[in-house]
């Protein structure tokens, strides 16, 4: 099973070693045809603005939502996150549009005020470590988006069908439970898919 990873910006090879430590194979992803080989996507962090700007010139846009309608997962992490919503707070333009969530950019503040912390993720059995950069927030979610985790009663994991959100970088820490969550999330829509 392949999960790909949008190498447009953001810790690409980190999250390709987290998922084959969750006992999948991950390829970077660098043209848009390359979705068709893969069962999965995530889209890594970085700086969301830059990323929507290079996936509009490189035809990404059209070509993930494609991949989100044939049911296939994606996850985004920070800035990916952001990316994926379908609102953003303020006047930004929003980018893929395809969860039905509301985020905040930045919303705990710049570099220096990063963090890591333990959260406790609905569907995983024991505290998931998170690193916080400059990372966004989910202010709302639609009636379709089930709240996977809250820090601070602010929430910061979520799942909406086949689209997963994180708030932090999942990939910078040794616990890949997370993007073993996600991978069991393309086996079953890849098994469901070939019923």
């Amino acid at each position: 099973m392949k999960v790909g990873v949008l190498a447009l910006q953001g810790a690409v090879a980190e999250h390709i070693r987290s998922i084959s430590l969750a006992g999948a194979e991950g390829v970077p992803i660098k043209r848009r045809e390359q979705l068709q080989d893969v069962d999965g996507l995530i889209i890594p962090g970085g700086e969301s603005t830059t990323i929507g700007k290079l996936m509009r010139k490189y035809g990404f846009m059209d070509a993930i939502t494609q991949f989100s309608t044939q049911g296939k997962p994606i996850f985004g992490t920070c800035a990916g996150l952001i990316v994926l919503a379908e609102r953003i707070q303020g006047d930004e333009e929003a980018h893929l549009k395809l969860m039905d969530i509301t985020v905040a950019r930045n919303a705990f503040g710049r570099q220096r005020e990063s963090f890591e912390t333990d959260l406790d993720v609905k569907g995983i059995d024991e505290k998931v470590r998170a690193v916080f950069i400059r990372a966004p927030l989910i202010l709302e979610v639609g009636a379709g988006v089930e709240v996977l985790s809250t820090y601070k009663d602010e929430i910061v994991t979520a799942r909406q069908r086949h689209l997963l959100a994180a708030s932090y970088h999942p990939e910078l820490t040794d616990d890949y439970r997370l993007h073993q969550y996600f991978v069991e999330m393309v086996r079953s829509q890849s098994a469901a898919a070939q019923k």
